[in-house]
């Protein structure tokens, strides 16, 4: 990770550690770049719900026409659909503001290249040191000058797509649809309506301050409580930009990625798509996972947190799925980044194909006890390099025994360090992470 750029964009307090000014340097930097077919510089932006998503978006909007690119608006839309249009339609890069399931007062400038992926680190490492320096880009004159244009077409495509791709109709199914308050409170609306479902929505009521407050995929309880209340057959929560997924099924039990992963392989497998006999994982994945997997005959790779690790092994790998507890899958037939209304697809059709509910399809995985916290720190790399902190995880990971594990890492996005213990036993997690807890307040 860079100063600015962490595993998922430029993310930080609006117009504190992240400012307009740095929104419009990255716009010129954008489109001071050559462009990959030649001609004028083409960049496809998004934003989410956040008040200060304008912000941020006329900013680099401005920065990029100053240094000659034409600027694309896809408006309030999701990460998933900036990387669909800037691949599918012959941008040189695409941009979503966004700070995904962060608080309002938080926001972020993600970076994807001409193929919609995570835009490759030599780039991003060439940004970082623009930003920290004094050197300006050439500014357009004349002709020279870019411009925007309103491109909700292009947002009309990406649903269009995503209406394309499942095999059956969702018609006689009530569906729970929880959008954050957040970039797919319209889109994923649409789209289960125009499959047929009967659509019960939360958190589809946008303020620019209310997203992620108290809904969405990192807090599904309105959700739980509107499937059991409503008898639904299923619902699903989305977060601020609408990459991530996470399930309720029929009973109210909520169903991570984890459980995705597991009943999408499931699936995949049976119908012979599982291209390479395998998925790929974080090392946060819950270990019953892995086991439950091998039961199956399918092979499970763990590879560092962050969809961009796990998406550039699936492409190592030959593998068509991936994804991490939070929501994040990648079902990289389809897309080249998490999808969360993509991934709600997915589930539906697989319930739906199989003639079972999302609880029946879940039946088989393993979960050992684990518990996971966050920490707020001033300073997360370097607690995360204390030889204090690191021998109290070493000291709690031998207490849980050898089925046991103590993960400590330092979050990507935010000034967090997180900690997570799996273990037999659930209290002896929580106590893990007490000790691990008490080592970082006495480093800070």
């Amino acid at each position: 990770m860079g100063k600015y750029f962490g595993t998922d964009g430029f993310r930080g307090s609006a117009n504190e550690t992240l400012t307009a000014m740095h929104a419009y340097r990255v716009g010129c930097f954008l489109g001071g770049m050559p462009s990959v077919n030649g001609g004028r510089r083409r960049i496809v932006v998004g934003k989410d719900t956040r008040r200060s998503s304008y912000l941020f978006e006329y900013a680099l909007a401005a920065g990029a026409m100053a240094t000659g690119a034409d600027v694309f608006l896809l408006h309030v839309t999701t990460t998933a659909s900036v990387s669909y249009v800037a691949r599918t339609e012959g941008f040189d890069c695409g941009v979503m503001i966004s700070a995904s399931h962060n608080p309002y007062f938080d926001n972020g400038i993600k970076l994807l290249d001409s193929n919609g992926e995570k835009m490759e680190e030599e780039t991003i490492s060439r940004l970082e040191r623009y930003l920290d320096s004094a050197e300006t880009i050439s500014p357009a004159t004349g002709d020279r000058i870019g411009r925007t244009v309103d491109y909700v077409a292009g947002r009309n495509r990406y649903l269009g797509y995503l209406l394309s791709i499942p095999c059956c109709s969702f018609r006689g199914t009530r569906v729970g649809l929880d959008c954050a308050n957040g970039s797919g409170w319209a889109i994923a609306k649409a789209v289960f309506d125009a499959l047929g479902a009967k659509v019960f929505l939360l958190g589809a009521e946008p303020d620019g301050t209310n997203i992620n407050a108290g809904c969405g995929s990192s807090c599904p309880g309105a959700l739980v409580s509107a499937v059991r209340e409503s008898r639904l057959d299923v619902g699903f929560a989305f977060d601020g930009d609408a990459d991530r997924c996470i399930c309720v099924d029929e009973r109210g039990k909520v169903v991570d990625g984890d459980g995705i992963l597991y009943l999408c392989a499931r699936r995949m497998k049976a119908r012979g798509e599982l291209e390479g006999g395998g998925i790929v994982a974080t090392v946060m994945s819950n270990h019953g996972l892995i086991r439950s997997l091998a039961q199956e005959g399918i092979s499970c790779r763990c590879v560092r947190v962050g969809d961009k690790y796990v998406y550039e092994e699936m492409q190592r790998a030959g593998f068509l799925l991936g994804g991490e507890p939070s929501g994040h899958v990648i079902f990289r037939k389809y897309e080249n980044t998490g999808d969360g209304i993509l991934t709600a697809l997915k589930v539906m059709e697989t319930a739906i194909e199989s003639k079972c509910p999302v609880s029946c399809l879940t039946e088989g995985l393993i979960r050992y006890p684990q518990v996971v916290r966050s920490v707020r720190v001033k300073d997360k790399d370097a607690v995360v390099r204390s030889g204090a902190v690191r021998a109290a995880a070493a000291r709690a990971e031998m207490a849980l025994g050898e089925e046991g594990r103590i993960l400590l890492r330092a979050s990507g996005t935010e000034p967090l360090v997180r900690i997570l213990a799996e273990g037999a036993d659930e209290a002896a997690c929580s106590a893990g992470i007490e000790a691990v807890e008490r080592a970082i307040f006495s480093a800070e």
